[in-house]
């Protein structure tokens, strides 16, 4: 086997790409499109196969929260593609009359996606998707900690797509260390917020402006103007999917005690229609990414009031979809991102002192609000910040391309989907044109006199 092409080579040969114009016209960007959505459709087995052995998905789990999600973006972005580059006539100041202005969405140049190890296909390929459309060159860094999914796309990718454009590196730590002591136009980072630090740090050393898609405990308030199975299933869902693994799944929820008591029921009443009265022998519930993530999990429910499951082995990465009761601010459940299928319960008095727990903690990915109250709903949307708002659901907003993507603070810098994506992976260039004739600006041109003084006062507004 040859060894892999130096970072800095890898660079160096796709910026030269890059400017001889290549990944620029229209018809490229939407045939990359075509062809991403065309490998996934085609490919699908083997992407299949890479997640089940990688997290242990189900084949339409993988279809549903990874392969048809990245089809539907590529789909989306091609269609649209038109419309979203299409140049903006701007309103000018008289003081510039007679002129005219636009803007101009125009490609980077090198992108660096680096892409996480909990859904390896879908947040590889959307922002791969999204800097395609917006004409840049790309590479793309896959997570070493799915290396069966990592392995499928260094090989089709080159197959589908322009390999002159679009190259997969894999690799550890060293080639990610290596790839950001490279210059790139833009760096695309979706994981924890503790390696996002690292990549906002070796990239502001070249300052390459960054998106970081990170995490944090995005909270879940329930009332009782709510149908509480409906509400079960929804958070129930939301919180087990991908064993958890989620960086906007439901990390803790918060609820009165009367709420909490007729809640409980419901929760393990959706588990057993979900994954049945063993989540072990159930095809649709995945494991986590290792033993060891399930013995950190597993020492937090040590000394908790488990009022579902519970149930781990390690060897299989297998912790069962788990509800823990009575938690306080002050338990280890609550001090840091729980990212596993534990679903701690903190009882409150009312939506005020829920509000006053969100705030009390960095601002999270997402916020969730199981209530029919639009006064509730009104006070959640205004005394809480958050990347997204979900009222009656969780999760689901990744499923919409019209929808941005993407944290506040701590959660995540930037954000993306669809247009989103557009604005995020290309600059929008200032254009002012304006004749010679009649010169207009000779009334500003030295030395400055009445005239000056009067478009000073008058004009200039």
């Amino acid at each position: 086997m040859n060894p892999p092409e130096p970072a800095a080579d890898v660079v160096g040969r796709l910026r030269e790409y890059f400017h001889a114009g290549y990944t620029r016209p229209v018809h490229w960007r939407r045939q990359q499109l075509r062809s991403l959505g065309r490998m996934l459709t085609e490919r699908s087995p083997a992407f299949e196969r890479a997640l089940a052995a990688d997290l242990a998905k189900s084949p339409t789990e993988a279809q549903l929260t990874e392969i048809r999600v990245v089809v539907a973006e590529a789909n989306h972005l091609a269609r649209r593609l038109q419309r979203y580059l299409r140049p903006r006539r701007h309103r000018l100041p008289p003081s510039l009359w007679p002129a005219r202005g636009w803007t101009v969405r125009e490609p980077l140049g090198v992108v660096l996606v680096i892409a996480p190890w909990n859904y390896p296909v879908q947040l590889a390929l959307t922002p791969l998707a999204g800097a395609l459309a917006s004409g840049n060159a790309v590479v793309v860094k896959p997570s070493e900690l799915a290396p069966a999914t990592s392995q499928v796309l260094a090989e089709l990718l080159p197959r589908y797509l322009d390999h002159e454009a679009v190259v997969v590196l894999e690799g550890g730590p060293d080639q990610a260390t290596s790839l950001l002591e490279q210059r790139f136009d833009h760096v695309f980072f979706t994981g924890s917020a503790y390696t996002g630090r690292i990549v906002a740090e070796a990239a502001a050393r070249q300052l390459t402006p960054v998106t970081l898609e990170l995490g944090g405990k995005s909270p879940v308030w329930v009332d009782h103007t709510v149908d509480l199975r409906a509400a079960a299933d929804r958070i129930t869902w939301g919180k087990f999917l991908n064993a958890g693994q989620t960086c906007v799944a439901p990390d803790y929820l918060l609820t009165t005690d009367a709420v909490a008591d007729a809640l409980i029921p419901a929760l393990r009443a959706s588990i057993t229609r979900f994954y049945g009265d063993d989540p072990a022998a159930s095809g649709d519930y995945g494991r986590m990414l290792s033993a060891d993530a399930v013995d950190r999990l597993h020492r937090m429910l040590t000394t908790a009031d488990v009022v579902i499951g519970g149930a781990v082995d390690p060897a299989a990465r297998y912790l069962a979809p788990t509800v823990v009761d009575g938690v306080t601010s002050h338990d280890p459940l609550m001090r840091e991102e729980i990212f596993g299928p534990v679903l701690p319960i903190v009882r409150v008095p009312d939506a005020a002192a829920a509000i006053r727990i969100v705030r009390s903690g960095e601002k999270p990915l997402a916020v969730y609000v199981f209530s029919d109250d639009p006064a509730v709903r009104r006070v959640f949307a205004q005394q809480t910040s958050s990347g997204a708002l979900g009222l009656n659901v969780g999760v689901a907003h990744l499923a919409a391309s019209a929808l941005p993507f993407g944290g506040v603070g701590p959660s995540g810098w930037g954000r993306y989907r669809g247009e989103h994506s557009i604005q995020t992976f290309s600059h929008e260039r200032a254009v002012l044109s304006k004749s010679l004739w009649p010169d207009t600006m000779r009334t500003v041109y030295p030395p400055l006199g009445r005239m000056a003084r009067f478009v000073a006062r008058r004009v200039i507004r």
